[in-house]
């Protein structure tokens, strides 16, 4: 759906109008500028007419009372571009036979377009066929701003999220839109996919230049309230006239601070939902790594001869860990993929010590927040490489989940056959093999031998370790290791039937994660 105004009429326009050129209309000054929007059309006689004016008028006139007096010609056409008129029509005939030499002169020198017109025409003609354009263009544009308005405002009140707004503006604007902070890193897109990649691919560029020129299609528009800016909108190649482009982007602006401040968001929201989008995408390797790369750019990622470090971070709070990583002063991004699991992307240069900082981070995170688990996987000099390494630092904080002691950052080559039973985790054979070697707690409402039995094998079979951990004295932690034994019928002191039972419980627990 592709929302736009009637263009907005130009001197040019007006002068190919089938009224007008009954008047057989010369330009005899200021060809330049025949694009000047009209806004509306003015018949005075008054030599001071200058002072009538707001700007953007067709000025009509037969120049009767300029007759005779070429200063007082000079003056109204001097005036005429004070008030920064669209152009002015002199009818010849009453006063002029020609176009009198000094008014196109100093019209020239102005840059004002003068026409004149060589057959007689009645200005009542010209006036009414231009004013009802004019009106019925502005009526279109304020039925166009209720309509974005309210489709924006209802979107708002159901509870939409940001990407559906902007999906809304994308479809009226017809082109890319992009949503930035005042640091011009992106923090949201809308719009056909290739084209928004070609504007990120070349953002940088983009974001470098000061305002962009609106007739080239850009349009933006600051977002912010109670005199702060905090980010800005853009349409970026708008094909429609300016005012449309105007139009649009002013409603989008005032529909995200709206959104903003009914939500409760925050920039630093909207930021997040960014890395989200993009971390998640890389991991679920839906999207290939290679046609998220502009989008990393341009949320300000350096992605250029970097190393990348995947991190997954469990039970940690985004914003401190985002906050940790500004500390430290290591570029990254941050997003949370689940509940209680966050990733962590870091960019290094290459001449960087990677495993040292992602040590320094980890040691620094869990100083603040003790129960975190930092799990990474080895650096990544490749972009293509980032989706596999963010999937194997989610898997090794996967695998241990429930382990007690882990050191600061935990590695593939850490989680051992607990990383191995992850990954097998949903292949029958092994899911039968767990029932049946756990058959005996699973049957009835058990979960507190089978609590105790986790915390025996976890701790290498230390049955002061385990007493102590579940707050039991030794001799009811015997017997509830008899009654373990009994139901699955086996000697859990036996090295090999101790490692079945191990495994299978391996494996139940990752069945049942």
């Amino acid at each position: 759906m592709t929302t736009t105004l009637e263009p907005a009429l130009s001197v040019r326009q007006v002068l190919t109008l089938e009224r007008v050129l009954a008047g057989e209309p010369e330009v005899v000054a200021g060809a330049g500028q025949l694009d000047r929007p009209v806004r509306w059309v003015h018949v005075a006689e008054a030599a001071d007419v200058g002072v009538m004016l707001s700007g953007g008028e067709m000025v009509l006139t037969t120049g009767v009372l300029l007759a005779g007096d070429e200063s007082a010609q000079a003056e109204y056409i001097q005036s005429l571009h004070r008030a920064e008129a669209a152009a002015v029509v002199l009818g010849l005939g009453r006063a002029f036979p020609a176009a009198p030499d000094v008014m196109r002169r100093a019209a020239e020198r102005c840059g004002l377009p003068m026409v004149v017109l060589h057959r007689p025409f009645p200005f009542a003609e010209l006036t009414e066929e231009v004013q009802s354009r004019l009106v019925r263009r502005k009526f279109a544009a304020v039925s166009l701003s209720e309509s974005v308005r309210t489709a924006l405002t209802g979107l708002i009140t159901a509870g939409a999220p940001l990407q559906r707004l902007l999906d809304e503006i994308a479809q009226h604007s017809a082109c890319p839109v992009v949503v930035t902070n005042l640091a011009h890193r992106v923090l949201a897109t809308a719009g056909e996919r290739p084209a928004v990649d070609d504007v990120l691919r070349d953002w940088e560029r983009i974001a470098r230049q000061a305002g962009g020129s609106e007739g080239d299609g850009w349009i933006r528009a600051e977002l912010g309230g109670r005199g702060e800016r905090w980010g800005q909108i853009v349409l970026c190649g708008h094909r429609g006239d300016t005012a449309t482009g105007r139009l649009l982007a002013d409603r989008a602006a005032e529909a995200l601070v709206l959104h903003r401040m009914l939500g409760g968001n925050s920039v630093h929201t909207w930021e997040e939902q960014s890395a989200q989008s993009l971390l998640t995408d890389l991991v679920s390797g839906v999207v290939p790594a290679r046609q998220l790369l502009p989008r990393a750019r341009a949320a300000g990622l350096p992605v250029n001869r970097r190393t990348f470090v995947p991190l997954v971070v469990r039970d940690g709070d985004p914003a401190q860990l985002d906050r940790v990583l500004r500390m430290l002063g290591l570029p990254g991004i941050v997003a949370e993929l689940a509940d209680s699991v966050t990733a962590v992307l870091l960019s290094l240069a290459r001449d960087q010590d990677a495993g040292v900082l992602a040590a320094n981070f980890a040691t620094r995170l869990r100083s603040e927040a003790p129960g975190t688990v930092v799990a990474a996987a080895d650096p990544r000099s490749a972009w293509d490489d980032v989706p596999a390494g963010l999937r194997e630092a989610q898997h090794v904080a996967d695998a241990v989940s429930d382990v007690l002691d882990v050191p600061a950052v935990v590695r593939l080559k850490d989680v051992h056959l607990r990383g191995l039973i992850r990954l097998l985790r949903d292949d029958p054979q092994v899911q039968s093999f767990a029932e049946r070697e756990l058959d005996g707690l699973l049957c009835g409402p058990e979960e507190d031998l089978l609590a105790v039995l986790r915390t025996y094998l976890a701790t290498g079979r230390n049955k002061s370790r385990t007493a102590q951990l579940h707050h039991v004295s030794r001799p009811a932690l015997y017997r509830r290791l008899e009654a373990i034994q009994g139901r699955l019928g086996v000697d859990l002191d036996d090295f090999e039937q101790a490692a079945s039972v191990h495994i299978a419980l391996l494996a139940h627990d990752a069945q049942q994660g």
